[in-house]
């Protein structure tokens, strides 16, 4: 199974001038504001590079799922994709997010078939609306090689869940016996609330690049300095629409694993929006400011996402 060489540190940031913990193999683990000065260099270069990008789709699976449609379309230059997210109304959402360490020796049709189990699991229970997964695009300190983002209405639908016999079957017969580690990370968010944005529907939501990064911050920093340098990430989408689809973010609520205190996952329209931003001054200037001055260790993965609605186990 082959993993991409190059290497993006939480925030953009070069690994060593990061906090990185160490490798964490536990079972199951909420914003003020920041002006952040997006350029429209930045932006008219991620419209073509979208543009082209799309029309071009694209040609590699990285999860190894070759027998996945993929959806062709351009958007508009100078276009802010119809998002409204100063003025609109926002609806909690639960993000859970699990990272999988697989088995070096994971064939690709044993890699399929876990991922395809855990894909539909939503069309066998409750409660899951929305879902994204695949192999993580590069190699991370702490050895995770697969990403599985869920989303829910409620805590009670995480709750449920978890305990539900069909998702601990195909825990237990399709990503247990091909891995030898995993973490999930749980926390409450926002969104707009609209049934696009709510259940990532729509041409927006068809592909793109899924950024996670977790953070653990040091005791003093939760509330305020930790729900500051949050705010910054939600304000993402509004500066930057042209690049990225959504944000959410929050503090982990899930007492059973602490070892993360903080998540996020953020939608990018592209490979090519992901890098133009994690390599921009603004991006690196964030985590500097907000996020190494409070984190003990963080953790930033992406994967990119196929179009929604066609998978078929």
């Amino acid at each position: 199974m082959s993993i991409h060489s190059y290497t993006f540190c939480p925030l953009g940031i070069h690994l060593e001038h990061c906090l990185v913990g160490p490798v964490v193999s536990a079972l199951c683990v909420y914003s003020k504001d920041i002006s952040i000065s997006s350029s429209r260099f930045i932006e008219r270069s991620a419209w073509r590079s979208f543009n082209v990008s799309k029309l071009e789709a694209f040609g590699n699976d990285i999860s190894g799922r070759q027998n996945r449609r993929r959806v062709a379309f351009a958007a508009s230059e100078g276009s802010t994709s119809g998002l409204d997210y100063g003025f609109s109304r926002k609806r909690k959402v639960v993000e859970h997010i699990c990272l999988l360490k697989a088995n070096r020796d994971l064939s690709a049709e044993e890699e399929n078939d876990m991922l395809d189990y855990l894909y539909t699991s939503q069309y066998q229970m409750g409660g899951i609306v929305a879902i994204s997964l695949g192999s993580l695009s590069d190699k991370n300190p702490d050895g995770y090689t697969h990403a599985v983002y869920m989303r829910f209405q409620r805590q009670e639908d995480l709750a449920k869940f978890y305990k539900n016999s069909f998702y601990l079957r195909v825990l237990k017969d399709h990503v247990i016996p091909h891995c030898h580690g995993l973490i999930s990370v749980d926390y409450e968010s926002e969104v707009q609330d609209d049934i696009l944005h709510i259940f990532r529907k729509g041409e927006e939501f068809n592909y793109g690049v899924e950024f996670v990064l977790l953070v653990s911050v040091v005791e003093t920093a939760r509330g305020g300095p930790a729900d500051d340098a949050l705010a910054t990430l939600a304000k993402l989408p509004m500066e930057f629409p042209s690049l990225i689809v959504q944000a959410t973010q929050g503090s982990n609520f899930n007492t059973s694993d602490i070892e993360y205190t903080h998540g996020a996952v953020i939608r990018f329209r592209s490979i090519e929006a992901f890098k133009m931003f994690v390599g921009s001054s603004d991006y690196k200037d964030i985590w500097k400011s907000k996020f190494q001055p409070i984190t003990q260790k963080s953790l930033a993965v992406h994967f990119s996402v196929d179009p929604v609605g066609t998978e078929i186990m």
